[in-house]
């Protein structure tokens, strides 16, 4: 199967459709309803990626995966406890495979990344101890706000609090980034004999 190249509106809506469907849907009907419409919507972005590119990218096949078993057992159960402790999972989970890869020498960051951005080893092995930690931290913070505060603070906190901590964190991160940049090596230019 050959990769196809992609509408420039599929990567938003794989990756923030699902989040603004389960929001839409909380407000007009509550937490069981939108945790349905998430299931729902995740698969659909899931079908969309495979049909445009011919393939299912691998974070999110890994957050569909998660949704499926937690919002499943959500509903199944009729308890909210499940979707809540999801974004602990999904952020517990990348902080893991990403300092689990660097403690075996391997800053999995640039398997993601280092197309985009090259930089050198120190680079990115900063940036990946950096990365695990935040989602190490990401973890314990969405634990603490789904134990102790309402569903509709949650939900905000879900939708609104977890993507701008992660946008704050990754604008941060921009001097890192610079700082062990390593510029592509242009061709050499055709000599004239």
């Amino acid at each position: 199967m050959t990769q196809r190249r992609s509408p420039t509106w599929l990567k938003p809506v794989v990756e923030y459709g699902p989040l603004a469907a389960f929001f839409a849907a909380y407000l007009g009907y509550g937490l069981m309803p939108a945790t349905g419409v998430l299931l729902g919507t995740t698969a659909l972005a899931l079908v969309l990626s495979l049909y445009f590119t011919r393939r299912l990218p691998w974070m999110p096949l890994i957050t569909a995966a998660i949704v499926g078993v937690f919002g499943g057992l959500t509903l199944w159960f009729n308890d909210e406890t499940f979707i809540k402790m999801k974004p602990t999972v999904v952020q517990a989970l990348f902080s893991l495979v990403l300092l689990g890869g660097l403690a075996l020498g391997r800053p999995l960051l640039r398997l993601v990344l280092g197309a985009a951005w090259p930089m050198d080893e120190t680079g990115w092995r900063r940036l990946t101890l950096r990365y695990g930690l935040f989602f190490a931290a990401m973890a314990g913070l969405n634990e603490v706000v789904w134990r102790t505060q309402s569903t509709d603070f949650w939900v905000a906190f879900k939708v609104f609090g977890l993507m701008g901590l992660t946008l704050l964190f990754a604008l941060s991160q921009a001097p890192l980034m610079s700082r062990h940049h390593v510029p592509e090596e242009a061709p050499p230019e055709p000599r004239g004999d």
